[in-house]
């Protein structure tokens, strides 16, 4: 059994473990507003839901290696205004183009072509092409040294692209949705193998048991 103490590896070792054992992780593809009205997107894999009452997900940000902000968490910074959009199988190349280091000030939107649309309750526009997109606000910011920040936003209003969501029933559709995760270096899964596992009441889980025991 391979065993590490975290205290004894560089930085650069941690994080090659940590993204190659924490997978598959979503992958939050965020639009932000610059002040000269340039819409910034940029994806993060350090990104999940954290509560749904009240509504929020959480986002690693990473600065540039002098300490400072990236694009995103200036825009953020300024306006508390942010959109994350998820990411599908359509979405990919669009998405991994937006990781270019582009020049601040440049619009990665507008190099790579992406169309927008108007979001409901923040400033900042949504990404037409995204299967969902979620308009929040920042909640607040954390910062771990120089390099990390942990950003807390509300989702304040999902936009979900025609037939992936069940209106009736509140459901997502995955066999249409086909959401990509991150993997680590240069690698992405798809959800194409879903399984299903029902979960058991204490009660039942114990009848189970002693039926299999006979």
């Amino acid at each position: 059994m391979t065993s590490l103490s975290f205290r004894d590896l560089a930085p650069r070792d941690r994080y090659k473990l940590l993204c190659g054992v924490v997978v598959p992780r979503p992958i939050a593809f965020v639009t932000t507003m610059d002040e000269n009205s340039a819409l910034n997107a940029a994806p993060f894999s350090f990104f999940n839901v954290f509560s749904e009452d009240p509504p929020l997900i959480v986002l690693g940000l990473q600065h540039h290696p002098d300490g400072r902000f990236k694009d995103t968490t200036r825009n953020i910074h300024r306006t508390g205004e942010f959109v994350v959009h998820m990411v599908d199988e359509a979405l990919a190349k669009a998405m991994n183009d937006c990781a270019v280091d582009f020049p601040s000030g440049e619009s990665e939107v507008a190099a790579v072509g992406l169309m927008t649309e108007a979001s409901t309750e923040v400033k900042v526009p949504r990404l037409a092409a995204a299967p969902f997109a979620l308009e929040c606000r920042r909640q607040v910011s954390l910062a771990f040294g120089p390099g990390r920040e942990l950003l807390v936003g509300e989702v304040l209003h999902l936009h979900a692209r025609e037939g992936l969501v069940d209106p009736a029933r509140i459901s997502v559709d995955m066999a249409t949705y086909q959401p990509i995760g991150r993997l680590f270096g240069n690698l992405y899964s798809t959800q194409r193998d879903v399984f299903a596992m029902d979960r058991e009441s204490y009660d039942d889980w114990q009848a189970r048991r002693a039926r299999e025991a006979r």
